[in-house]
């Protein structure tokens, strides 16, 4: 067992925890949408998923560690050490909102927030100051915007947990998670100018437009989420109050933002996959694209709510069924992959 541990967590993947929040976005937008059996579904295999990703997790920091200092350290590898922090929080508003149960997710928040200063400071300052920095055409592409997601989503778990507060720790709890959320919108106007550019300015290959690209979608439908859950919290700041009018203007704008992106991306897909040939495997970057694809279902729904314009839910009812195919995909596609790799690991082993 322990070597079947060390030898997948050896080149575990950065941004495997976006398995953890495509499943949990996708049982909130189910929850929210009435379907509660399925929801209750998605919550236990994300325990699962979760506990999983932590015990591989800290088998490649015990026996792997300078990889992980590479990894971290690395434009194109150290944007995914976010899905830890996004995933911990997804995972904490799941047990909220799908579990009815909000006190471990106060220790899940604690711990995202000191996932995201170490992951933060470290990532930036590390390719900040590295010396042989590479072409903005090798290293950027959609996962850094992980950066914002991760972001949003403590502003999201920490507003959640805003009202199981007392007092004057609501009105600081939602002042931070304010900053988060302003936080994460300006990392998300920054790097999308990148990115952008990079789209349109750089020769763009068929072969780099992976599945992460979607996230280009999935941070600012986080960020609606975010926005929309603060407008839904402001009884307890009057901070927040105050300032309901313009979140709801900003938060629409980036709900605007990310229904622009869905045509190009599915046109890119089309581009990628059908015209050039890509080949469709499983690729635990696939969970990148499943994750904004629910995000953006969940993030539609509680829009309508906080704007009260209920019209809206139309495009949750059809898109969760869009998010759920896409999730379902994933899912299947990574249980042949785990039963492909035992089989592998026991061939392998001597007798």
């Amino acid at each position: 067992m322990i070597g079947y541990l060390k030898e997948r967590s050896e080149n575990l993947f950065t941004g495997y925890f976006a398995l953890v929040m495509a499943t949990g976005a996708l049982s909130i937008a189910i929850h929210l949408l009435g379907m509660q059996p399925v929801a209750k579904i998605l919550l236990v295999i994300n325990i699962v998923a979760y506990a999983g990703l932590w015990l591989l997790t800290l088998t490649r920091l015990r026996y792997f560690f300078p990889k992980v200092i590479k990894d971290i350290t690395s434009h194109s590898n150290g944007p995914g050490f976010f899905t830890l922090v996004a995933g911990t929080c997804v995972f904490g508003s799941q047990l909220i909102i799908v579990g009815h149960h909000h006190t471990f997710s106060w220790f899940l928040w604690a711990l995202a927030i000191l996932l995201w200063v170490v992951i933060m400071y470290t990532f930036f300052t590390a390719v900040t100051i590295r010396e042989g920095k590479p072409t903005i055409k090798e290293g950027i592409n959609g996962a850094w915007l992980i950066a914002s997601v991760g972001t949003q989503s403590v502003s999201i778990l920490g507003t959640l947990l805003a009202p199981y507060a007392v007092g004057e720790h609501q009105r600081i709890i939602l002042f931070f998670t304010l900053a988060m959320y302003f936080l994460g919108c300006m990392l998300y106007l920054n790097i999308i100018t990148l990115i952008f550019y990079r789209f349109t300015f750089v020769e763009f290959k068929f072969e780099a437009l992976t599945p992460p690209y979607w996230i280009n979608m999935g941070a600012v439908a986080i960020t609606t989420l975010a926005g929309s859950t603060l407008i839904m919290h402001a009884e307890y700041a009057p901070l927040v109050t105050e300032i309901t009018p313009f979140l709801k203007g900003f938060t629409l704008f980036f709900w605007i933002t990310g229904t622009w992106w869905i045509p190009l991306l599915f046109i890119l897909a089309i581009w990628r996959h059908f015209i050039h040939h890509y080949p469709l495997s499983y690729d635990p970057q696939f969970w990148g694209m499943a994750f904004p694809l629910a995000m953006y279902t969940t993030g539609t729904l509680q829009l309508s709510h906080a704007l009260g314009v209920d019209y809206l839910t139309i495009i949750p009812k059809v898109m969760a069924v869009v998010a759920f195919g896409g999730w379902l995909i994933g899912f299947i596609g990574l249980i042949l992959h785990i039963i492909t790799t035992i089989k592998e690991y026991i061939q392998r082993a001597p007798s």
